[in-house]
C-alpha cells in the first residue's frame, strides 16, 4: 500500500506503507544510529514524535523479546528507507511490519531518508503526517498546520503508581518521567533496591520511601512543561544525593535556576562525542533530547558544568558546587549504544556512600 510523508512546510514524500494504516500527526526527528532500532522505537522520551533513520536498511535483524526499553511503544510513527520483510537472525521472533501491526504504528519506507535528513537539519524538527496516498495533499497540511502537539508527554508515559525493583543494595528512588528500562536494569545489576515512582511525586513523598540517592530519568517533550518535578527537585537538594539523565539533567538545570532551550533539531543517535572536562577524556556517548541547558545561564548559579559535546559544544554534564548531585545529558546506560559512560552508575554509588560517611562525622561531631 502507498503511503505519503507530509511535512508542514509542503513538501511530500511517497513511499510503501508498513505497519498499521492509522492516520498520524506527529513531531518528525531523525536518529543516527546504525543499529539498535529495537530500543529507539520503545524509548518513551520519543512520545509523540515520528522517526526516521539515517541508517538505510532497517528490520533485518527483527524484534525479540529482549530489547525492548519500555512495555508499550509511545513514536508516532516510523520512516525508513528500506524495511526488510525477512529478518534472519537467531533470536527473533517477529517483523518490523507484525511489531507494528500489532500497536497500531503506522510505517512509511522507500522514501530518501538523506533528503528528509537534510531538510530537518536545515529548518528544525517539523510536523507531519503520515497517511494513504489517497488523501489530498492540501487538506492534509491545513490539518497539519492547524495542529497543536500535545506537552503533556510525560504524564503520558510516566508510570502511573509506585512499585518496587527489590534488591538488597542501596535504596533509589527512581523518579519516572518515561525511564527507559536500561536504566533500571543498571541499577538492578547493582543490586540496588529500586522504587520506581510518578512524575508528579513529591518530595516529602520521596522522603518518606527513605532512599539513599534520588535519580531522574529520561523522558519526553520540554522540561518547563513539568512544573511539578521542578518544585520536587528544589526540595530534595541537599537532602539526599541525585543523579540526573537526560530530561532529568534539564529539569534538574531549571531547579537550580539555570534555563533551558530548543535545539535545532536535537541530539539523536549513538555516535555523539563528549568531553569530561574534568579528566579530559572523550567518550562516545547515547543521546535522544531535543532541549537543552542554555550555557549563559550557568553563572549566577552554584552549578558547573563537567561535560559538553565535541559536536556543538552544548552542555552535557553537571554538578553542583555544594550539594551531592550530578547530572548528564546523554545516556550512561546506552541501550543502544556504546557502554563509555557507564561508569556514572558506580559513581552515583560513590557519591551515596560519601555523603553517608559525611553525615556519619557530622553526628559524631554534634555527639562530642
Amino acid at each position: 500500500m502507498k503511503k505519503q510523508l507530509i511535512l508542514e512546510d509542503g513538501t511530500v514524500f511517497i513511499g510503501e506503507g508498513f505497519g498499521s494504516d492509522k492516520y498520524s500527526i506527529g513531531e518528525v526527528v531523525f536518529n543516527t544510529g546504525m543499529t539498535g532500532y529495537q530500543e529507539i522505537l520503545s524509548d518513551p522520551s520519543y512520545c509523540g514524535q515520528i522517526v526516521t533513520l539515517t541508517y538505510p536498511l532497517v528490520g533485518n535483524y527483527g524484534i525479540n523479546r529482549d530489547d525492548f526499553e519500555s512495555i508499550k511503544p509511545a513514536i508516532q510513527g516510523f520512516i525508513v528507507k528500506e524495511a526488510a520483510e525477512f529478518p534472519s537472525n537467531w533470536r527473533s521472533e517477529q517483523s518490523l511490519h507484525d511489531y507494528f501491526q500489532i500497536h497500531n504504528i503506522p510505517g512509511i519506507a522507500g522514501i530518501d531518508t538523506r533528503k528528509l535528513t537534510r531538510i530537518i537539519r536545515q529548518h528544525g524538527t517539523l510536523k507531519g503526517a503520515i497517511c494513504s496516498i489517497e488523501e489530498n495533499v492540501d487538506d492534509i497540511l491545513e490539518k497539519l498546520r492547524a495542529t497543536k502537539l500535545r506537552n503533556d508527554q510525560v504524564k503520558q508515559v510516566s508510570t502511573k503508581t509506585p512499585y518496587p525493583s527489590p534488591g538488597r543494595g542501596r535504596r533509589v528512588v527512581l523518579v519516572d518521567f518515561g525511564m527507559k528500562h536500561g536504566i533500571l536494569r543498571e541499577l538492578n545489576k547493582r543490586d540496588c533496591d529500586v522504587i520506581v515512582v510518578p512524575y508528579n511525586t513529591s518530595a516529602q513523598e520521596i522522603l518518606n520511601l527513605s532512599p539513599d540517592g534520588v535519580m531522574l530519568s529520561n523522558g519526553p517533550g520540554d522540561p518547563k512543561d513539568v512544573s511539578e518535578a521542578i518544585e520536587m527537585i528544589k526540595e530534595l537538594l541537599g537532602k539526599v544525593p541525585l543523579f540526573g539523565i537526560c530530561l532529568g539533567h534539564q529539569l534538574f538545570a531549571l531547579a537550580c535556576g539555570a534555563n533551558t532551550e530548543r535545539l535545532k533539531f536535537g541530539h539523536r543517535g549513538s555516535n555523539h562525542p563528549v568531553k569530561d572536562l574534568q579528566i579530559g577524556k572523550v567518550a562516545i556517548t547515547s543521546q535522544n533530547h531535543g532541549y537543552s541547558v542554555e550555557e549563559a545561564s550557568i553563572k549566577n548559579t552554584s552549578l558547573e558544568v563537567t561535560h559538553i559535546a565535541l559536536n556543538d559544544g552544548t552542555i552535557e554534564g553537571l554538578k553542583h558546587k555544594e550539594y551531592p548531585a550530578f547530572t548528564v545529558q546523554y545516556h550512561p546506560e546506552a541501550s543502544p549504544g556504546p557502554e563509555d559512560a557507564n561508569g556514572l552508575f558506580e559513581q552515583f554509588l560513590q557519591l551515596i556512600e560519601s555523603h553517608e560517611q559525611e553525615g556519619a562525622c557530622t553526628c559524631q561531631n554534634v555527639q562530642i
